[in-house]
């Protein structure tokens, strides 16, 4: 057995189902579910009409680098959204899902010969610690914290780490803050990958999530063509239907940038077998090709945000965050209390931010948050934002 299996540490949701177990919420009360990021928006017709359309291709082995079209809509979306320009031939791979292409993108880019470092930030997408870990790696975490404004401060980071550093994980907007990252903010993130010679994993699955319709988030690509770099040296972004297109079982993303480095992560996934199914790659070209339903997607999460908040914000601090569909609650007890106790009294399930994390320089960056995924329809929301509430305020007396 590969010995680094037994560094992995039990994923969130199991930690979660354990902390629950043996608690019989109140009967009264239905269950509201808010610590799984499962968009539960309606796919759009339209593309899964496709999917029904093209399912007779189900029978033909589909290739590893995708149809054309795919690859080609997905540079125009770039070019549309980033306004970056990337070779469909050669700068664009469709993958399962962000997850499984940041999972292996670190297997195929570690050298584990060299005593790497893969620096990520903390909390994080606990698929960057695993994906470091197999691959021979040690995990370096970022802590983010309100003083940071929950990003990562690539300054404070010493020059030897960044010596051993061979793969930067980033993720903006972040899970779980919703944070943004500035163009400052990636142009220090570039300039240390050229320094030093690592490589940047950009985490974009939830770009298209976000607040101001004037000011989308900026992306990896977008400022690396600022800067120049418009080869994208050393520049690898994830992107995916699942949030964007509220198609999360689809699993169909994919990964640009770097001709060179996607030229070796392409022969990585030939031996890997994750070639995307032809009718995915269809549904997928139309969604690409569509941002009506994302802007509504957009609306649909501003008018949950708005509500919870303005039904909380007389009993805690909380803030709506730029991006995403998370609220990063601060808790006045332990998150681990909070969270066990919200449950058995409210029947509302959130997710300690203490799960999302490690402790490191002598802190727990997530200690005393949770997160709050506001995906269920928005009475839902509006229901567990009351209970949330009378929870709080029980805690007070």
């Amino acid at each position: 057995m590969n010995p680094n299996l037994k560094n992995l540490h039990p994923y969130p949701f199991e930690k979660l189902a354990q902390l629950k177990d043996g608690i019989t919420p109140l009967a009264n009360k239905s269950a509201i579910t808010l610590s799984i990021g499962e968009p539960a928006h309606a796919t759009p017709q339209f593309i899964k009409d496709v999917l029904i359309e093209n399912l007779n291709s189900i029978s033909n082995y589909p290739t590893t680098k995708g149809i054309p079209k795919l690859r080609e809509a997905i540079a125009i979306w770039l070019k549309k959204r980033f306004a970056c320009d990337v070779n469909p031939e050669t700068q664009v791979l469709p993958v399962n899902g962000t997850r499984e292409a940041l999972f292996s993108f670190a297997q195929c880019v570690i050298d584990s010969a060299k005593n790497p470092l893969v620096v990520m930030p903390n909390p994080f997408y606990q698929i960057y610690e695993g994906a470091a870990l197999l691959a021979g790696a040690e995990p370096y975490f970022l802590n983010t914290t309100a003083e940071t404004n929950y990003l990562p401060d690539f300054a404070a980071v010493s020059a030897d780490i960044w010596q051993r550093c061979q793969l930067l994980y980033i993720c903006s907007p972040a899970n779980p803050s919703g944070s943004v990252m500035s163009v400052a903010d990636f142009e220090t993130a570039l300039t240390l990958a050229e320094k030093y010679d690592f490589i940047i994993a950009s985490d974009e699955c939830y770009s298209e999530l976000y607040d101001d319709e004037a000011n989308p988030p900026v992306g990896l690509l977008e400022v690396a063509a600022k800067m120049g770099n418009r080869d994208f040296q050393r520049c690898v972004v994830f992107h995916s239907l699942s949030k964007r297109s509220n198609c999360a079982g689809l699993r169909s993303g994919f990964v640009a940038g770097d001709a060179d480095i996607l030229k070796n992560y392409f022969a990585y996934r030939t031996y890997h077998g994750c070639a995307m199914s032809l009718p995915t790659q269809y549904a997928s070209i139309t969604a690409w090709q569509d941002e009506t339903h994302v802007v509504e997607n957009r609306r649909l999460y501003r008018e949950k945000f708005a509500a919870f908040v303005e039904v909380l914000s007389d009993v805690c601090e909380i803030q709506k965050p730029p991006a995403s569909f998370y609220i990063w609650l601060k808790t006045s007890i332990s998150d681990i209390d909070f969270t066990q106790q919200l449950f058995a009294q409210e029947n509302v399930t959130v997710l300690p931010g203490s799960f999302l994390s490690r402790e490191f320089a002598g802190i727990n960056p997530a200690a005393n948050h949770v997160r709050i995924a506001l995906v269920a329809p928005l009475a839902e929301c509006i229901d567990a934002a009351q209970r949330i509430k009378n929870f709080i305020h029980n805690l007070k007396k």
